[in-house]
């Protein structure tokens, strides 16, 4: 099972890859509607405001965390 390199989704099946492109590391959430992939600001935006809205976290602790967890993340190490 492959692993999206920008955000950890599990890629269980051709739905989870842009425009069904299995040949992608990374997955339909991680990607523009051309199926070219997000900037390390889109998806740190994205993250943050995830965690603000869904899991009730202050918008500057949210930005902390989604930059720590992103960081992690084999498309973003040498951010």
């Amino acid at each position: 099972m492959k692993m999206c390199i920008a955000c950890g989704l599990p890629m269980t099946s051709i739905s989870d890859y842009p425009q069904h492109d299995m040949s992608k590391n990374y997955c339909k959430h991680c990607a523009h509607f051309d199926g070219s992939m997000k900037t390390f600001d889109e998806k740190w935006q994205n993250l943050t405001l995830h965690y603000a809205n869904h899991h009730n976290i202050d918008y500057v602790i949210a930005k902390d965390i989604a930059y720590r967890v992103l960081r992690k993340l084999p498309a973003w190490k040498r951010r």
